[in-house]
């Protein structure tokens, strides 16, 4: 039976809240993780909460972004925090991929490829003359070179990504209607599963409201894939 893999997108530097997020997504039916951004990490007590939060499988998004000496060694200074994955852009470049994945210990070692709040339009603001399918692609042919753990993309891009990266797929921009809020590149939780997607990112969709009554509404949105999977699993979810 494959286990639902999830992070919850704990958005927030209010650590009551994020002690209630975590109390609350305790189930059985989904193997939970608990990813926490800059905003929180930054912060004081966030960076104490993390570095006291014991059996928990924790993934600190900091999307390092920097030249091969100053990835490797931010890397480094977070070592006390025991995150068991690490994000790092993968436009930083080859050099400081491979700089940061030889520090990063027992951490896992993500590659973000493009952020599911750009589409194509964006990509030409920003001065790129290829389109994000393509984009993503060539980051995770960069990715592999670098021997990642792990990969960052949306659900649209996990098929292509997928038949040359064979490890871990993470896939954020989960919603489970049309609602895109700040994202461009979103998907329902069935589509990202069905794509080949490993763990997904679920932030508001579960923290906002009340957290036991989504979970359970995700639970009843993916019982249509469980029970119905005529597709094959990727490698890794069937660990």
């Amino acid at each position: 039976m494959t286990i639902n893999k999830i992070f919850v997108a704990c958005d927030t530097t209010n650590i009551s809240k994020i002690n209630k997020i975590i109390k609350q997504t305790q189930n059985s039916k989904i193997k939970f993780g608990y990813k926490f951004g800059l905003e929180f990490l930054n912060s004081k007590d966030g960076r104490n909460f993390v570095s006291k939060l014991k059996n928990k499988i924790t993934f600190g998004d900091y999307k390092f972004s920097d030249i091969p000496n100053t990835c490797a060694a931010a890397i480094k200074s977070i070592k006390d925090l025991k995150l068991n994955y690490i994000t790092i852009h993968i436009s930083s470049g080859l050099k400081a991929l491979r700089s940061a994945k030889k520090v990063s210990g027992k951490s896992k070692l993500v590659g973000v490829s493009v952020l599911t709040s750009l589409d194509n339009k964006s990509l030409k603001e920003i001065g790129f003359s290829i389109n994000v399918k393509k984009l993503v692609l060539q980051q995770a042919r960069l990715a592999n070179k670098a021997k990642l753990d792990a990969i960052v993309c949306s659900s649209q891009e996990v098929k292509i990504v997928r038949k040359i990266f064979k490890k871990e797929i993470i896939t954020p921009g989960i919603r489970f209607n049309s609602k895109t809020d700040d994202q461009k590149r979103v998907s329902t939780p069935v589509e990202a599963y069905k794509n080949g997607s490993d763990w997904l990112v679920i932030g508001r969709p579960i923290t906002k409201g009340n957290i036991k009554k989504n979970i359970q509404k995700l639970i009843d949105h993916l019982k249509q894939w469980s029970s119905n999977q005529k597709f094959a699993v990727s490698p890794t979810q069937k660990h």
